[in-house]
Order: structure tokens, then C-alpha cells, then sequence
């Protein structure tokens, strides 16, 4: 590839999405001058090499006419040319000069006729073409002679040609006068079809769209760089003008500019540095679309190389998140190298090349298993771009789109293969398993390429039983931007002077149902499967009162499985009672055991009636209220009550009451008296109408070891008994057993 010619403008490189960039550096004093005067090169002529591939490219998109009214002949190869471009900026010069004699094609040839200069004995057929763009460049230059520079390598045919038109400037320019008196055009312009001439003043009017490059440059530095150059931020587009600019309402990260502002807001350093991006809006809708559908990790397939500019921003805006972008279909080694080039300079490092096309690459490609969205941005027809010069340029190159732009619409033949192929790569997308999402975004204004290309992939069910399907979302753009959350499944602007043409669609998997359904619903379903067979089911009725249902549940009810959550708690409540008799059994035990001592005067006596919650000790009037299975086993069904009646008791919990030291009262020697000693200490339980005012002497000696609890407090003769707790009987047992007579004053052991 050849050398960038270092007298170029950098910012060309830039706006044009190329990666021709082998030197990154501010732009110095000369460089500055050459940009300003970048946008007079065409008014003072071009070099010899942009004619020849401008000739070139008209030989392929030039009109072809009926033989009866053919008079100017064009003989050339049929095959696509192959054109070698010192530079960006010579390649975009190139293009504009093939499309713009496309354009003036009847005039220009009515030129040559009218004047005589065609046809020619010394000019060959086959350099009509470079006749042709060679006198569009004469008439734009006012049929001033060319400024031919020092550097211009002399091509023998263009040099030729140039000094034969020049001979004629003057029978030239008549003949361009009698045509405009003819056809009463002020302009040349005004020749034009009305619709090309509508879609010159769209784009010439369309506002400039630019990204900030986040890598280098933060959102607020940016705002402040442009207040201090005089910029004046406005909050809409229509209130644009020369110095100022607007925040884009549906990508944050845009900015938009008037139109009229191109060629100072070029020459800016922010363009130089590459901190600021000149793209079509549509570009960075797609790119924010496909970022929203990303989560943290996850990577994203690129479908086409596409616009350099494209997949930087995408870079740019997934860098954060940890993703990795995949760009598919760089074929050779020298595109490669400039990507990579490229890239490194717009400090890009989350992105990964690879050679094989999109539709070459199978779904279960293990490097690609954490891709869950694909960007696809197939090639189109275009008919919706703002300027067609950069959708070729950026896009896929073809410079048959001038010739369908010139026409205004689409050979039937040639928009079914790009739909098929649209439609290919669409349904070798869904084929991903692992992906979720997938944007498909085109510049075209045909409903084939567009919605009928997504439904026929929606309907296609190619995603198989085993992965959740397809469907339409709104787009999502920036959480950030001041836009309204859209319903539309698909996102489209018509070609307008404050937009582009653009269609968009999301399609994102359906979300497991799971996911949606409340806990009743999963219990549910988790039964159906069997997973909870024989739990007790709670049937809601249309009041929305539960009614309770006393037989176990086996198999599902058609129509849905309820939660069955109660017999879980029936099952811990029979545990419950199985210990609980074992302990009722132990008591038992030790009550016949008590009874035998005779020769003691202390006896158990057992409460006929329930005792008062006057007489209960404070800790017994303050105790907790009953656990979620305590309440549980109180709203029982009579069936299940039923199965519990041979115990005669309702047993609520088994429980060990300890209670703290207490002071008690003692008769003094001196009387009746009672007093209160301070040194000594009981273990007992008192205040039951069963003891009749009976009292209890602590023993008298001072120090008293503190009661241990035994982990069997059966197996001994004096311990603190905690006995499980019945409602039936309403009576707390809990007493000490000394074994002694209680007259007898002999300290127990």
C-alpha cells in the first residue's frame, strides 16, 4: 500500500473510518494551514492520479443509453476496476468527482456535443469517461486553468485531455450557458432530477453527528474545551447555528453540530487528537443498542469490519464493562495491520480479529462461547444514508450505490440477493446458543431488507426446542440520554435534513418463564414433578380465603399444583410429639419414684384446676409466644386433631424452666415472725394455691453450692426437675426433691 502523502490533513483519515494512520501526532503550524486550505484543492484542480480513478469509476456506474440515442460512446472493461489510492483523501476525491459527473451526465455530454469537442479523431473511446469527469472538474473550476503542484506525478493521458478541453473553454462555456437558458436553471444544480436534488439538500443539511472518544477525553472536559473556543451548547437540534452544539437526545456520548460548521469544526485539535468523530448517527445507534443488551463479561460479535469508526465506538463503550469485542472477516494481512494500527491509536485493546467471514464461523466455536450479543450491520442498499460518499467508504466499498443514489431506487433483482444474504447472515446468528440478543441495523429504506428480513428470521424457528426463542424488543439506547422509553418493536427514521434513513431491530431471547413466577407457582410446579409428593395442600378460593384440604395429595390436579406447605409442619409436629411422650413417659417415672418416699413430708400434689396466671411467677407471665410450628399445629384440621385424640393431651412444645435464686421467707426463732435472710438462698418454686401457705426452711448453712443441672435428673435424688409443659393439665411442675423432712434443719447434700 502506498506511503500517506504527509501533506495531507489528518482529520480526512479520520472522518472517512480508514486506518491509512502510520503517524499519530498533534498537528503542527504547517499542518494547520494545509487543513484550512484542504477544501480548495477541488476549486484549484486535483492530481493526475484522482482523475484516472475518478474515470474509472464512472466507466462502471456511468448511464448507459439505448443505442438510438447513444451519441457519446463509452468503451472499457466490464470487470470491477482495481484502483490504488495514494490516500484517503485522494480516494474520497476520487469517488465525489465519478459521482458528480454521474450526476451532470446529460449535461456534460450535451456539452461536448453542442460544443463539437466530441467526437474526437485523436481521443480513443476508451478515455471518453476521462473526458467526461475532466470537463465536470472544468465547468466546477470556472474554466480556470489548473494549479498542477510540484509533487503531481504527470499522467500522460490526463495532461492530454486537459489541454485539449482547455482549448475549448470558451465554446464550452457557451454551450453550458444555452443549456441553463434552455432548461431556465439559475444552477446547474437545478438540472438535477427532483429527487436527486432533494437528496442533495438533505444531506447537505443534515446536522454533523460526532462521538467523543472516551479513551482520551472525558464528557465534561470536552464541554469545556468547546465553551472556551466560543461553542454555546443549545438543547435543540433546530436551534443549531454557527457556534454551537447539542448533547444528541438518544446516544449521550454524541454530540451534534451544524452542518454549515464543517470546515472549522475539522480544523479543531478535538479532531486532530482524535478525540472527537465525525459518523453517521445511525452507526452510534446501533453500537449504544448493542451495549445495552450487555451485561459485565460478556462479549460481542462484530458480523462485518464495516467502518473502523464503528467498532472503535463500540470498543469505547463496552472497555468498561470487561467485554471483548470479536471483529469477523478480516481476510488479509495488510487489512489486519491497518485495523490493528488503527485501533492502537484510538486506544482500542479490548478487540480481537478474526479471518474467517461471520457466516464461516460455526455457533459452537469455542472462543466465542461468552459472546451473548452479535452486532450485524450487513451490507445494504443505502438508499437511506446521509452522504453516500462516506457509506461507501466506511461501509463495504461498492460504488454501485452511486449509480441506484443517481436513480433513487434498487434494481428488484439486485435488493432480493442483498435480502437473501441479509436474511442468511440474520438466521446464522440465531443458531448462536449461547448468544442473547442480536442487533440488526441497515441505512436501507425497503421494507425487504428491513422488517420482512426480521420476521421471515423470526419464523424460521431455527433456534431449536432446547434454547428459549427469539422476539422483538424496543431498542434501548442510553440510560443516560434524555430519550423516551419507545413500545415499538423496531426503531426507524425516514431519510430527512435533521436525520438519516435508518431501521433497527433487537432480538433478544425469551426469558424463562421461571423467572417470572411467584413462589406459589415454582412450589407448583416443583410438585408436578413429583418433587414434593404427599405434602398437604392449601387451595385458594376466589375470595381469596385459603381452604384447607385434610387428605394428602399423591398425584398433581389437572390444571395446576398448589403449595403444599402444611404437612411440612404436620411432619415436624409428630416428631415433636414422639419426643415429647418419651418424656411424659420419664416423668411418669420419677412421680411413682416420689410417691414411694413416704417417710418425706414433701409431696407432689397435682393441680385440679388450672392455675391462675396470678400465682404464675413473672417469667412464666413474660415467656415468648408460640413458634411458627406451635401456631402451626394450633390451626390443624379436625382429621388431623382426630389422629392426635388417643394422647388426651395436646402437647405444644417440650420446654426446661429454670428459675433464677429467690430470697424466701423463714420463721425466726423469736416467733412468728417472719424475716428475710440476705445470706441465704433456695432453689424453689413457690406461690401455688396447692401448698396452702406452706413454707419451705433454707437450709442454715451460709454458703451453698450452686445447683448443677444434670443432664439426667432422674437418675439422682435431689435435682431440679424441668418437666415438659401440657396445656390439658394447665399446671407447671417443677419442685426440688430433698428427700428430708421438712422440719428438719440438716443442710442437705
Amino acid at each position: 500500500m502506498p506511503e500517506p502523502n504527509n501533506n495531507l490533513s489528518l482529520h480526512e483519515d479520520v472522518i472517512n473510518g480508514t486506518s491509512d494512520l502510520s503517524e499519530v501526532r498533534k498537528p503542527d503550524e504547517k499542518e494547520s494551514v494545509v487543513k484550512r486550505t484542504m477544501t480548495l484543492i477541488e476549486k484549484n484542480g486535483c492530481h493526475d492520479t484522482i482523475y484516472m480513478n475518478a474515470a474509472k469509476i464512472f466507466q462502471g456506474i456511468h448511464t448507459e443509453k439505448a443505442k438510438d440515442r447513444m451519441l457519446v460512446r463509452y468503451v472499457g472493461d466490464s470487470a470491477p476496476p482495481v484502483l490504488a489510492f495514494k490516500d484517503v483523501c485522494s480516494q474520497r476525491l476520487s469517488y465525489e468527482l465519478a459521482f458528480n459527473a454521474l450526476k451532470y451526465q446529460d449535461l456534460l455530454e450535451e456539452m461536448l456535443l453542442d460544443s463539437c469537442v466530441y467526437p474526437c479523431h485523436s481521443i480513443p473511446d476508451e478515455l471518453t469517461s476521462l473526458l467526461v469527469v475532466m470537463l465536470y472538474d472544468l465547468q466546477d473550476r470556472k474554466f480556470q486553468a489548473r494549479e498542477i503542484s510540484d509533487e503531481d506525478e504527470p499522467v500522460a493521458d490526463v495532461r492530454k485531455i486537459e489541454h485539449y478541453l482547455y482549448s475549448f473553454k470558451t465554446k464550452l462555456a457557451a454551450a453550458l450557458a444555452r443549456y441553463r437558458i434552455k432548461h431556465d436553471a439559475p444552477s446547474i444544480e437545478y438540472v438535477l432530477p427532483e429527487t436527486i436534488r432533494k437528496q442533495h439538500q438533505r444531506a447537505s443539511a443534515l446536522p454533523l453527528c460526532v462521538w467523543i472518544n472516551t479513551f482520551k477525553i472525558s464528557l465534561e472536559d470536552v464541554f469545556r474545551d468547546l465553551k472556551e473556543k466560543g461553542f454555546t451548547k443549545v438543547e435543540s437540534v433546530s436551534d443549531l447555528d454557527h457556534y454551537t452544539y447539542g448533547v444528541d437526545q438518544h446516544c449521550g456520548d454524541v454530540l451534534v453540530f451544524p452542518s454549515s460548521f464543517k470546515e472549522e469544526l475539522l480544523n479543531l485539535d478535538l479532531f486532530a487528537d482524535r478525540k472527537l468523530l465525525l459518523q453517521d448517527k445511525s452507526r452510534s445507534l446501533a453500537v449504544h443498542a448493542a451495549q445495552a443488551q450487555l451485561n459485565s463479561g460478556d462479549n460481542i460479535i462484530v458480523a462485518h469490519v464495516g467502518s473502523h469508526l464503528t467498532i472503535a465506538h463500540l470498543s469505547v463503550l463496552t472497555n468498561h464493562s470487561m467485554s471483548t469485542v470479536f471483529v469477523c472477516g478480516v481476510k488479509s494481512s495488510e487489512k489486519e495491520a491497518e485495523l490493528r494500527n488503527f485501533f492502537s491509536h484510538m486506544e482500542c485493546t479490548n478487540i480481537q480479529l478474526l479471518h474467517e467471514d461471520f457466516t464461516e464461523i460455526g455457533p459452537t466455536d469455542p472462543k466465542l462461547q461468552k459472546a451473548k450479543v452479535i452486532l450485524l450491520l450487513p451490507q445494504c442498499s443505502g438508499l437511506g444514508a446521509g452522504d453516500p460518499i462516506d457509506f461507501i467508504l466506511n461501509e463495504h466499498g461498492d460504488a454501485e450505490l452511486l449509480k441506484d443514489l443517481f436513480r433513487g431506487t434498487v434494481a428488484k433483482d439486485k435488493l432480493s440477493v442483498l435480502a437473501e444474504r441479509q436474511l442468511n447472515e440474520l438466521i446464522h446468528a440465531m443458531k448462536f446458543k449461547e448468544v442473547q440478543a442480536i442487533v440488526y441495523c441497515t441505512c436501507s429504506v425497503y421494507p425487504e431488507e428491513n422488517e420482512r428480513v426480521v420476521k421471515k428470521a423470526l419464523e424460521s424457528e431455527v433456534e431449536g426446542d432446547k434454547v428459549q426463542p427469539y422476539r422483538l424488543i424496543p431498542p434501548v439506547f442510553d440510560t443516560c440520554s434524555d430519550s423516551d422509553a419507545s413500545t415499538e418493536p423496531f426503531f426507524k427514521t425516514e431519510p430527512s435534513e435533521i436525520s438519516s434513513g435508518c431501521f433497527l431491530a433487537v432480538l433478544a431471547r425469551e426469558k424463562d418463564s421461571s423467572e417470572n413466577l411467584s413462589a406459589e407457582d415454582i412450589l407448583g410446579q416443583t410438585a408436578a414433578k413429583g418433587l414434593l409428593d404427599g405434602i398437604l395442600v392449601e387451595k385458594t378460593k376466589k375470595g381469596g380465603k385459603k381452604q384447607k384440604v385434610t387428605q394428602l395429595t399423591r398425584n398433581t390436579v389437572a390444571g395446576g399444583v398448589e403449595p403444599k406447605i402444611a404437612e411440612l409442619l404436620h411432619r415436624q409436629t409428630v416428631s415433636n410429639i414422639k419426643a415429647e411422650v418419651a418424656v411424659s413417659k420419664a416423668v411418669s417415672n420419677i412421680q411413682q419414684k416420689s410417691a414411694s418416699r413416704t417417710k418425706s413430708n414433701v409431696q407432689l400434689k397435682k393441680s385440679i384446676h388450672p392455675i391462675s396466671a396470678r400465682s404464675l411467677p413473672k417469667v412464666l407471665k413474660h415467656t415468648r409466644p408460640l413458634s411458627p410450628v406451635g401456631k402451626a399445629y394450633g390451626r390443624q384440621t379436625p382429621a388431623t386433631r382426630k389422629a392426635h385424640a388417643e394422647h388426651k393431651r395436646i402437647v405444644l412444645k417440650p420446654a426446661k424452666i429454670m428459675f433464677p435464686p429467690v430470697a424466701m421467707p423463714y420463721l425466726s426463732s423469736q416467733g412468728n415472725e417472719a424475716g428475710i435472710s440476705a445470706h441465704h438462698c433456695f432453689h424453689c418454686w413457690s406461690g401455688a394455691n396447692s401448698f396452702h401457705g406452706r413454707v419451705l426452711l433454707p437450709p442454715l448453712c451460709k454458703t451453698v453450692r450452686p445447683a448443677v443441672l444434670h443432664p439426667r435428673p432422674w437418675m439422682q435424688e435431689s435435682s431440679h426437675i424441668a418437666l415438659p409443659l401440657y396445656r390439658s393439665q394447665r399446671s407447671w411442675i417443677g419442685s426440688t426433691f430433698t428427700g428430708k423432712d421438712v422440719n428438719d434443719t440438716t443442710p442437705a447434700v
